[in-house]
């Protein structure tokens, strides 16, 4: 996440939407009052400023908007340029897939992945749960719980649709340069069978549907 007051804007980052890539560009034109919450360089380097803050939720990486009530005001969040990035949901489970397996540290979902194949894992209560439960629309929710989101971005049409996020901040982003990938076939329809594509279907159909996503692109 990053509140920048002085281009008032928040960036809202959905897990595994593509979203480090995103602040890492948007932290190379960080302003020194910008607050960066998360692991990338400069967020580690100003974490500190963070300490005591008081805020209604956890303050990291994937923090909700509701989450920072307190650290920024009622005001600045109807005021800022809130914006976001979603990702075609068939694609994104894959890479969330990958990725948990490639960590370390003691999680459920990374344990389950490890010692699951994909569908497996899609099909497990636990994750059916928790993707039913986080549309991305969800991470948008202010603390009155009303959705406040200037702009959601398809990252699989970056390049077009940031164009109102530049002109906000009077500088480019696109094109935005990979980072944080898994070790995945780039294309994801191999991962699935029509059992499991339809089960995403169904656990993201809020998603899809307003998005306008579909499995064959």
């Amino acid at each position: 996440m990053i509140i920048s007051r002085g281009r008032r804007y928040i960036f809202v980052h959905i897990p595994k939407t593509g979203g480090t890539a995103l602040s890492l560009a948007l932290e190379a034109r960080a302003m020194k009052d910008d607050i960066l919450i998360g692991d990338t360089p400069k967020a580690r380097a100003r974490a500190r400023r963070l300490q005591g803050a008081g805020a209604r939720g956890r303050l990291w990486k994937h923090a909700a908007l509701a989450d920072i009530e307190g650290l920024v005001s009622g005001d600045e969040i109807a005021a800022f340029f809130i914006v976001t990035l979603v990702r075609n949901p068939w694609d994104r489970m894959v890479s969330y897939y990958h990725w948990l397996r490639e960590q370390g540290w003691d999680h459920p979902a990374v344990h389950l992945a490890k010692a699951t194949d994909f569908a497996d894992f899609l099909r497990a209560p636990q994750t059916r749960d928790s993707v039913k439960a986080a549309p991305y629309g969800a991470y948008l929710r202010g603390p009155d719980g009303r959705e406040r989101c200037d702009l959601f971005i398809r990252l699989e049409h970056f390049n077009t649709d940031v164009a109102r996020f530049e002109a906000h901040l009077g500088f480019a982003l696109a094109p935005l340069e990979r980072a944080n990938a898994s070790a995945r076939r780039r294309d994801w329809r191999g991962y699935y069978d029509a059992g499991t594509r339809n089960l995403v279907a169904d656990l993201c159909a809020e998603d899809i549907a307003r998005f306008g996503y579909r499995f064959d692109g």
